[in-house]
């Protein structure tokens, strides 16, 4: 299979992060990882999570009753092996808690993927912010 067709597939794995968060099927969004990922939102205010169930748990608990919406952008994927790969994704997200706060937000994410048993996985994830816009609760 070339390059263009394993590119594809990480693309597809990603729109499938965005969708299962959006829509909050959590289960689906565990499938999207490794055992062992390391997500870290450091860089954008957030902490460091390893491991695909206490992240997928963490999201749950954060996010079970805001709106969220997620756009990726204009990746940059480099397939490095047949088994690993590493992109940078441009990324806008909007989030909306009950109370009617909200955040817009505007980064990247620069990850990291492993293909296991022929299925792309991602390994791990940094998101990096460039710019926030928050809206009190309320406003």
């Amino acid at each position: 299979m070339g390059n263009l067709e394993e590119i594809d597939k990480l693309k597809q794995l990603k729109a499938r992060y965005f969708r299962t968060m959006d829509t909050k099927d959590w289960n689906a969004m565990r499938e999207v990882f490794t055992d062992a990922v390391v997500m870290d939102t450091t860089a954008s205010g957030g902490g460091l999570i390893t491991g695909a169930d206490d992240f997928v748990a963490f999201l749950e608990e954060t996010l079970r009753d805001a709106v969220t919406i997620h756009h990726g952008h204009m990746p940059e994927i480099d397939v490095v092996s047949p088994s690993t790969a590493r992109g940078i994704w441009a990324l806008q997200d909007i989030i909306i808690w009950p109370d009617g706060a909200r955040m817009h937000g505007y980064g990247h994410y620069h990850e990291t993927y492993e293909k296991i048993h022929g299925r792309w996985q991602i390994k791990s994830s940094t998101l990096t912010r460039l710019h926030m816009d928050f809206t009190g609760a309320g406003s």
